[in-house]
């Protein structure tokens, strides 16, 4: 049987409200009230890195192409990331977390989980711990954050989601279920659109649906995928908070000012400027570089992505030839704007297998 889960952790993740933006207009006062982004001017060829609500409401988007969201909001107003800023602000944050509690598991520069199941201060309360966390930050750096709190992590989660900007959620143990069963399967953390696409066509929209289907079949259909959606479905996330996370990939990627087409100008990129960086990122995060993937990443000028990747168990200069030849098989005639390389690295413990039995 699936691992079960004590209802009763207190867990809050806690969400940065358009944070990079954010921090730009309470630097800049004259980038309040305007349509807001941080990323890469059009002549660069960038992607929005993150813009505030000004701008969401012209349906600009983080990960957007710079390009693409002028065309959505011409007037949108583009500034330069500062991230040496950003992560000191991070820093500032992760201080006024570590008020509440130790047990801090970071995401990202502006989102963590917070376990504070033992937290003592105000009354132990998850619900106030996480409303004093967001009166902190909005108090003495300027900023809001929106929380959620729940007994399980990917919940709380799902939770920070619900009242942003500036709000938070709260998922008492004895609604868990409830909420779950409501819950549209595109909000589980790790869900994207092609897995959301498959589960769609299987009749699957809802975690109820998930709930109320046989664990093997799922299991035989969506392998990792669906035995994780059942065990969410039925609220069960043994996962804790964890203070030290293990990286599982490194990469690095260029998009390009001016298209390129051919093998040899990609070859070119990949040996003089990305292969270089990426051994230097991998010597950095595994002094030991051991790996068990190498592969290609490939945004053409459609904005059409592909990726490609094979077993290989150390970074090896001349495999990325064979990579590249494969994945330019896909090209059909267009133009490329972005190349990328990654590694997966080699896992501490191996991963349990799979098994059908309950």
């Amino acid at each position: 049987m699936p691992e079960t889960v004590d209802k009763q952790r207190k867990i809050i993740h806690v969400d940065m409200d358009c944070f990079y933006a954010a921090v730009e207009m309470r630097d800049f006062p004259e980038y309040q009230n305007v349509a807001l982004a941080v990323g890469g001017s059009e002549k660069q060829r960038g992607v929005i890195s993150t813009c505030n609500y000004e701008a969401r409401k012209f349906g600009v988007r983080s990960a957007m192409p710079t390009g693409q969201a002028l065309k959505l909001c011409p007037h949108l107003r583009l500034v330069p990331g500062r991230m040496q800023v950003y992560k000191e602000v991070s820093k500032q944050i992760r201080s006024i977390f570590e008020r509440y509690t130790l047990k801090i598991e970071p995401l990202s520069l502006d989102e963590a989980y917070l376990d504070v199941t033992d937290c003592k201060m105000l009354y132990g309360s998850a619900t106030l711990i996480a409303q004093a966390i967001r009166e902190d930050i909005e108090n003495e750096l300027g900023l809001t954050a929106s929380a959620g709190i729940a007994p399980i992590k990917f919940l709380a989660k799902v939770a920070s989601d619900m009242n942003k900007p500036n709000g938070q959620f709260v998922i008492p143990p004895n609604e868990v279920q409830n909420v779950i069963d409501k819950l549209p399967l595109e909000k589980i953390p790790g869900v994207g659109k092609v897995s959301l696409e498959k589960l769609q066509k299987a009749g699957f929209f809802v975690c109820e649906d998930i709930k109320n289907s046989d664990y093997r079949e799922l299991l035989l259909k969506f392998g990792r995928l669906g035995a994780s959606l059942w065990k969410r479905s039925h609220g069960i996330d043994a996962r804790e908070v964890e203070t030290e996370r293990e990286r599982k990939s490194v990469g690095v990627e260029r998009t390009f000012s001016k298209n390129i087409s051919s093998y040899e100008e990609c070859w070119q990129i990949i040996e003089h400027k990305l292969y270089p960086e990426l051994e230097k990122r991998l010597l950095k995060a595994n002094p030991g570089g051991d790996i068990m993937k190498q592969g290609i990443k490939m945004k053409f000028a459609d904005f059409q992505q592909t990726t490609i990747e094979h077993i290989h168990s150390q970074l090896d200069l001349s495999y990325f030839k064979e990579l590249l030849h494969d994945i330019l098989q896909r090209q059909n005639g267009r133009e490329i704007r972005l190349l990328g390389l990654s590694v997966m690295l080699k896992p501490e413990e191996k991963t349990k297998q799979l098994s059908l039995e309950l």
